[in-house]
C-alpha cells in the first residue's frame, strides 16, 4: 500500500499507524489489493482544515475530516454501493486525499468520552469509504455507509460510533 502521510502538526503521534491499520482494513473489506492502491493522508490543525474546508466546501469553520476522491466512483441510485475503482495503465489504483484535524477530533473524542486512536481511526474509515464513492447525503446512502464503517471498525475491535 503507498500511503503518502504529511503531518504538519506534531501532536500527531501515531497517526501512521493508525492511518495503515484503517487503510488496509477499508481496502480488505472492499476487495482491494492494497499494493495497487495510493492514498494521501495530511494530519493537520484546525486551522488548516478551515483553511481547507474554505477554499474547496466554502464553510469557513474547522471539521475533523476531509476528503477529495481522485474519481467519482458513487452509485447512480440511492443505497447502491459504489463502482470500484480500477488500476490505471500502470496498474495503480490513485484513490484521492485527506485531511484531519487533531483539534477537531481530539474535541469530539473528550464530548463523547472516547479513545481518541478508536475516534481517529474511525474518521479515517470515514474519509477512505469517501474517496471509495460512498456519501450521506442521501438518507438510503448513510445507511449504506453508517453500516459499512460499523463492520469494518467492528473486524478492528472499535465500537459502532454511531451507538450512543
Amino acid at each position: 500500500m503507498n500511503l503518502e502521510l504529511s503531518v504538519e502538526d506534531p501532536r500527531w503521534d501515531g497517526l501512521e499507524f493508525l492511518a495503515e491499520r484503517a487503510t488496509r482494513a477499508v481496502l480488505d473489506h472492499c476487495d482491494l489489493d492494497a499494493d495497487q492502491c495510493e492514498v494521501s493522508l495530511l494530519g493537520c490543525d484546525d486551522a488548516r482544515i478551515a483553511q481547507l474546508n474554505t477554499e474547496f466546501r466554502e464553510k469557513a469553520s474547522p471539521t475533523n475530516v476531509l476528503s477529495w476522491p481522485a474519481e467519482d466512483l458513487a452509485a447512480d441510485s440511492a443505497g447502491q454501493t459504489p463502482i470500484l475503482p480500477e488500476p490505471d495503465f500502470s496498474g495503480e489504483i490513485a484513490l484521492g486525499d485527506i485531511a484531519i484535524s487533531y483539534d477537531t477530533c481530539a474535541r469530539e473524542a473528550a464530548e463523547a468520552g472516547k479513545n481518541m486512536d478508536d475516534h481517529v481511526t474511525h474518521l479515517i474509515v470515514h474519509g477512505l469509504l469517501h474517496l471509495l464513492g460512498y456519501d450521506h447525503i442521501r438518507d438510503l446512502d448513510a445507511t449504506l455507509m453508517e453500516g459499512v464503517e460499523v463492520e469494518i471498525l467492528g473486524k478492528l475491535g472499535i465500537d459502532d460510533p454511531y451507538n450512543a
